[in-house]
């Protein structure tokens, strides 16, 4: 399969994912603005999420895939089948038990992550009741991230990538119908988070039947292979999530400003999860089985190819993405939160987290390129300690800048931080001599900037004054925000057409 092809087939999916996670979010912001109860949820909900990032789509995910990848490529059908039903049934039960400690000790759990809010005892005990009622979502998740483990690594990209649509319906279709027969209505995003949970397993049982890899959870104590992805997943549960890590503590600090402090964070973030997406988690899928495959091959030489494709496509996407999002602050928060009860106050605030969230962008997606390229060797010492050393530097950067730039601070921490700590895998794939740059970098770059200028003119000029976006109707912003949006896309690939670079450059890696 051709790696470009597979890459615009999961970014596809995940474009219909995120596009309908922005109407989540506006239906969010107009029903239940940025205020007591959308910070309650925003806290509860994190928690699940970052377990699904500790868990299910990080930690989980580098360590079986590579394994997974090795006993396809090396082993029988069967011994492969038979890792996968003893992984399943480990999984299965370390998540139930963690899950009901989770329900149980929820007051706990909040009293931990969010501290602040014990001051208000009816914010506190709503927090818990969301989370007892999201926690679970950690189990069902986490077995999404199983079947779509054995999927990617079989080939079949796009069910996984289409999988977090339903999460994202399941949240539209309780904001509008559920959330008026509950009081307080926000219970209504909680058991939106359940249903999706549900929904999304659901969803790819009958591909993995059809692949004929439907775990049936079975467990020997003496299995070898369930026992390496346990090894290998303690030490990736750190490395692999220390932005989640970040973020959680990021809520402690933010717990303690104003109110809505959580909420303009939460929607800033969501803006920069968009390209995320897009660009890291889809080339992240797509690296990690190619990468495994080479390993497991020795082709040493490829491996380095593959690693070099990865961080030329994200520096051509991200740096433009990046740059989108500072120019465009006001303009997209404008048309996607100021609505209902989303105040001119709040798109001020959320708008200054997204600019300082926009300057680790890069950073961001290339730890998603970069890590990889440890993984798939099975080498999780290595980032593990970049990961450790980068939370380290984030937290002081938060107590450095919490007080002078409030919520903004927080931002900016983490956007520093990940770009630490891409800088220092970069340093150490190249000082182990895992990649070596193919010739051309300077040239490159050269051009993605002559392009990104271009592209900032045009920009620039096109949105006009920001506070005309503050006055218009929803229906001018959004045609306002597609005309310049589309604009400025033009504008960065002529500028790349016309200087030499075409996507077709990016098909050559391909995978068997």
């Amino acid at each position: 399969m051709n790696l470009l092809r597979a890459f615009a087939a999961v970014s596809s999916m995940t474009l219909i994912s995120r596009i309908l996670g922005f109407v989540r979010d506006m239906l969010i912001a107009r029903i239940f603005g940025a205020g007591m109860a959308t910070d309650a949820f925003f806290v509860a909900f994190r928690i699940p999420n970052l377990l699904r990032r500790l868990f299910a789509e990080g930690a989980f995910s580098q360590a079986f895939v590579p394994i997974l990848s090795e006993y396809k490529n090396h082993r029988t059908f069967d011994e492969t089948r038979e890792l996968i039903d003893h992984v399943a049934a480990l999984m299965g039960v370390v998540l139930f038990v963690v899950t009901l400690i989770g329900v149980i000790a929820a007051p706990l759990i909040i009293y931990v992550s969010a501290p602040g809010f014990s001051a208000n005892s009816q914010k506190f005990l709503l927090t818990v009741e969301l989370l007892q009622i999201t926690f679970p979502y950690i189990l069902f998740i986490s077995l999404v991230s199983l079947a779509g483990g054995i999927l990617n690594t079989f080939g079949k990209f796009s069910v996984p990538a289409f999988t977090p649509v339903l999460l994202n319906l399941s949240f539209i279709g309780c904001a509008l119908w559920l959330a008026p027969l509950l009081d307080p209505p926000v219970l209504a995003l909680a058991w939106a988070v359940f249903i999706g949970g549900v929904l999304q397993l659901a969803f790819q049982l009958p591909f993995l039947m059809r692949v004929r890899l439907l775990p049936r959870p079975r467990f020997r104590s003496n299995d070898t292979g369930a026992w390496r992805v346990v090894k290998q997943m303690g030490p990736a549960v750190f490395g692999v999530s220390v932005g989640q890590i970040s973020l959680l503590i990021s809520t402690i600090f933010a717990s303690f400003l104003i109110t809505g402090s959580v909420s303009w964070l939460y929607y800033a973030d969501r803006l920069m999860e968009f390209p995320a997406g897009l660009l890291g988690v889809a080339l992240g899928t797509i690296l990690l089985p190619s990468l495994s495959r080479s390993y497991t091959n020795n082709s040493v030489e490829e491996y380095s190819h593959l690693l070099d494709w990865g961080l030329r496509l994200t520096v051509m996407m991200t740096l433009p993405s990046a740059l989108a999002l500072a120019l465009l602050d006001t303009p997209l928060i404008a048309t996607l939160f100021h609505h209902g009860e989303f105040s001119v106050n709040d798109v001020l605030m959320t708008r200054n987290a997204l600019v300082a969230y926009s300057v680790g962008l890069l950073g961001l997606i290339l730890i998603k390129v970069l890590a990889p390229g440890f993984y798939a060797r099975q080498n999780i010492k290595t980032p593990v300690k970049i990961a450790a050393i980068t939370l380290v530097v984030t937290q002081l950067l938060n107590l450095a800048f919490i007080v002078p730039l409030q919520h903004v601070g927080l931002a900016l921490s983490i956007s520093l931080g990940a770009c630490f700590n891409a800088s220092l895998l970069y340093y150490k794939l190249r000082s182990h001599q895992i990649y070596q740059p193919q010739p051309g970098w300077l040239l490159f770059f050269i051009k993605i900037l002559a392009a990104l200028f271009v592209m900032a003119v045009v920009l620039w000029f096109a949105m006009g004054s920001t506070t005309s976006w503050l006055e218009n109707t929803t229906m001018e912003r959004v045609i306002r925000l597609a005309w310049v949006v589309i604009l400025g896309a033009i504008s960065y690939f002529a500028s790349l057409w016309l200087l030499g670079i075409r996507l077709k450059d990016f098909s050559r890696r391909s995978m068997k």
